[in-house]
């Protein structure tokens, strides 16, 4: 069985309490890793269940990723802090879940907080159909606190009672397997890694899968605990290796024959893709130039394309922009989307079809960011959504006002890593390009991707000498205060610098 915990601050709070309760029960380390999905074993009446919790962020521009949630899960958690009561993302969830016909229990969370008043989040929730057992309804309320460990056991039970009284669940172990991946990202040593919850059949290691438009052999499959696994059975979730290609958050995956049938599939559905893509071409176009060319009758949407460093960010931050309300005379499309650094091929889709590309915690890959500077594509780099959310809304209202842009000082290749006492690790880096400058903002990249924003270089120094720069092609140490510092990592440094519009 598959359930999902909804809403409220303190949700991953009690669903990671279950998991550490349930761990701990037989493996003394606790948890190793989070992959957004886990399995629970419980015991009821005498006998052994197994509960399969997928964990979905409550932040209301994830509503895409919820309403994904409630279509893939056989049951609701809705999780209401009782301290705070019903909220508008309460609502938002119960809507999903009520519209994909699954049951629902509510977790009633911070029992144990003054003020807490779970009553009031009983008599809340009549409004919205779901009625207490004590009320006389059907719904099952469970008290509980995820920091004092409070009613845990009586939530498990009643998700396996309501499960049983409303659900009838039965899944073939013996036919190829097939599921959702809930989430995926690109891991530098791993290669594309996808999170999957087996819906049907059983999934085994060294099977062929496509999922959405990646393919591959399952090389290796690891559980909740980061432990390797053979096979999953249903409703299992798993961290799958060995895909070709990072899969879309929601895409369905299946087990084919053979790698030959997996990748004419992949292939087949990839041209599809790309011929949608090109299907419209425009002019090129940035964020500051959008009103005038809306207003000269040469434009008619603004064109997009999405990178960011896993696909639920992606999904949410689509899902955001598509609900910008500008009226009839405009509209937004996203032509391409996907995970990791922004490569040449985003930049050649985005001079073919006129797009402006949005990076969400990446930067671009090797030479696609010089491509895109030759070649005037307008790229974006944000670290919050709705900063992205609010700047495409007013180039569509026509409203971007003065901004600063961000102007890039130099690069630097890590060589090597030192620790120093009292300081921490100070990176041995050689200047790839422009300069380094003491005192100037800096970010640490990895394989492309962002790992750290919002970073000052504090210590520059050549051999034994504080140095206040140091140009390109020298070497230096660097210290930016942050101690996850990787060989082969990348410091940019860069100012802030005011822009005004055009």
């Amino acid at each position: 069985m598959t359930v999902m915990g909804h809403v409220d601050h303190g949700k991953t709070k009690l669903l990671d309490a279950i998991r550490h309760a349930n761990v701990q029960a037989r493996e003394a380390g606790g948890i190793t890793q989070h992959i957004g999905a886990y399995q629970v074993t419980t015991e009821v009446d005498g006998t052994e269940r197994s509960i399969t919790f997928i964990d979905t962020p409550g932040h209301e521009a994830f509503t895409a990723m919820r309403a994904r949630g409630a279509e893939t899960t056989d049951l609701v958690v809705l999780v209401v802090a009782a301290d705070d009561g019903v909220k508008p993302q309460t609502t938002e969830a119960l809507n999903h879940a009520q519209a994909a016909g699954v049951p629902i229990v509510v977790a009633v969370n911070k029992v144990d907080k003054e003020g807490a008043d779970p009553s009031r989040v009983r008599a809340q929730l009549t409004e919205y159909g779901l009625v207490a057992e004590e009320f006389g309804g059907d719904t099952q309320f469970v008290d509980v606190s995820a920091t004092k460990r409070i009613g845990l056991t009586e939530l498990l039970e009643a998700i396996i009672l309501t499960a049983d009284a409303s659900l009838d669940l039965r899944a073939n172990p013996a036919q190829d397997g097939q599921g959702v991946a809930i989430e995926a990202h690109l891991d530098k040593g791993r290669g594309p890694v996808a999170t999957v919850l087996v819906q049907r059949g059983t999934l085994h290691v060294g099977d062929s899968i496509v999922c959405g438009e990646a393919f591959g052999r399952v090389r290796a499959m690891l559980d909740e605990n980061g432990d390797p696994v053979s096979e999953a059975p249903p409703s299992r979730p798993v961290q799958v290796l060995g895909l070709t290609a990072v899969p879309g958050a929601g895409d369905n995956f299946l087990v084919v024959s053979d790698d030959r049938m997996a990748r004419q599939i992949a292939e087949r559905r990839e041209a599809r893709e790309r011929s949608a893509q090109f299907a419209s071409r425009r002019r090129r176009v940035t964020l500051e130039d959008l009103e005038s060319a809306l207003k000269a009758g040469e434009r008619e949407d603004l064109l997009l394309i999405i990178k960011g460093d896993v696909s639920g960010s992606v999904e949410a931050l689509e899902d955001a922009l598509l609900k910008i309300d500008v009226g009839e005379e405009v509209g937004l499309r996203v032509i391409g989307r996907g995970v990791g650094a922004i490569t040449q091929d985003d930049v050649n889709l985005a001079m073919a079809s006129d797009a402006v590309i949005i990076g969400f915690n990446v930067r671009p890959a090797e030479r696609a960011g010089e491509l895109a500077r030759r070649e005037g594509v307008d790229i974006r780099y944000y670290s919050i959504i709705y900063q992205a959310i609010d700047e495409v809304e007013a180039a569509l209202k026509g409203m971007l006002k003065p901004e600063f842009e961000e102007a890039q000082l130099g690069t630097a290749e890590v060589r090597e890593v030192f620790r120093v006492p009292r300081i921490g690790n100070v990176a041995g880096c050689l200047v790839r390009s422009g300069m380094i400058h003491r005192g100037s903002k800096a970010r640490l990249v990895r394989d492309g991707v962002v790992v750290s924003e919002n970073l000052t270089v504090d210590s520059l120094r050549r051999f034994k000498d504080d140095a206040t720069e140091v140009r390109e092609g020298y070497e230096c140490g660097i210290g930016v205060g942050y101690n996850d510092i990787k060989v082969e990592d990348v410091i940019e440094t860069y100012e802030m610098r005011e822009k005004p519009r055009a």
